[in-house]
């Protein structure tokens, strides 16, 4: 993600990112852009897990779903299958359950890049230049002490980040004329979601982890990039779980060694369709009458597996009306 800095802007990021780089991390899940379609775990001692549903399928709507009383939870269900059912002929299949479910895993994403590109193209013009965009992100470092911008205490050099944009932003620049379209300018906010955008993500992750740049991850990068063990502190389970990981899964080739495919593959994984999943699993849920498609009915039915509802005061506050 991209937003406008000053100089202290850029300070408060440097900052952040030298926290969260030196937390010790439960998982590399962050690393990972193919996530699940929830953020909850599936499953909690052997029981589904409702609420993995209901986030699937609402995405970030599901908390706020959470707050409605069980009628407004079903009105504005019958709204969303009406939406789900693209072809309106009365049945949501699995393919058009499994295309709304990426919608609302992906629709962070565009409500992102609409943000950002008003908020660097107030003036709506079809492109943005990346000396536009530079001026507007990094144009402090021209009034900057040339030793100041090279490197902070943290080592972290502004140039370098402002290079690293500017490369990703020419592999965005399909057409290769220095400006970005708002779709190439998506692609350059979220280059995870851009095919051709990809390697970027995994060239970018190289250098992040390969600490001596010899080409490729070992164990020991693996391990430091989500762990620092302190002297005299135990080693956690978790961390021997992550080394198993890497030695029978990551390290494919079992070289001791991540290479940059096996990298990608870690990164943007792409053997497992979560959404298709988890479309199979509500129709299942859901179909009373077991021929594979679900009527509004039977949705509604189940408004408890899609959506959740408690009946709480909370409801009319948090509703979007413009949405509902």
């Amino acid at each position: 993600m991209r937003t406008m800095v000053t100089k202290q802007g850029v300070l408060l990021l440097i900052i952040i990112y030298v926290v969260v780089c030196h937390t010790k991390e439960e998982s590399h899940s962050d690393r990972v852009y193919n996530r699940e379609v929830s953020g909850k775990e599936h499953f909690e001692n052997e029981h589904h897990n409702p609420e993995y549903d209901h986030e699937a399928f609402l995405g970030e709507e599901s908390k706020t779903f959470d707050q409605l009383p069980p009628e407004e939870s079903k009105r504005r269900l019958g709204i969303i299958v009406d939406k789900i059912d693209t072809n309106k002929d009365g049945f949501i299949t699995r393919e058009e359950l499994k295309d709304w479910i990426r919608y609302t895993q992906k629709r962070y994403i565009t409500e992102d890049v609409d943000r950002q590109w008003k908020q660097y193209n107030p003036e709506e013009k079809l492109t943005i230049s990346w000396d536009h965009y530079r001026q507007l992100v990094y144009g402090f470092l021209d009034n900057m002490d040339p030793s100041e911008v090279e490197q902070d205490t943290e080592g972290i050099s502004y140039r370098n980040m402002m290079k690293r944009d500017q490369r990703r932003w020419a592999v965005a620049d399909a057409d290769g004329d220095g400006n970005l379209t708002k779709e190439e300018f998506a692609g350059f906010l979220h280059p995870e979601e851009t095919d051709h955008m990809r390697d970027i993500v995994v060239l970018e992750t190289m250098e992040d982890i390969d600490k001596d740049k010899d080409g490729k991850v070992s164990l020991k990068e693996y391990i430091g990039d989500m762990y620092h063990m302190e002297e005299g502190e135990e080693e956690p389970d978790w961390v021997k779980s992550e080394k198993e990981q890497f030695n029978i899964y990551r390290d494919k080739d079992g070289d001791g060694f991540m290479d940059d495919k096996e990298v990608k593959n870690w990164i943007l994984p792409d053997d497992f369709d979560h959404a298709e999943a988890e479309a199979r699993h509500l129709i299942y849920e859901a179909d009373s009458d077991a021929d594979e498609q679900l009527t509004k009915e039977e949705v509604l039915s189940k408004y408890d597996l899609f959506v959740g509802s408690k009946a709480t005061d909370f409801g009319e506050a948090l509703t979007r009306h413009d949405e509902f």
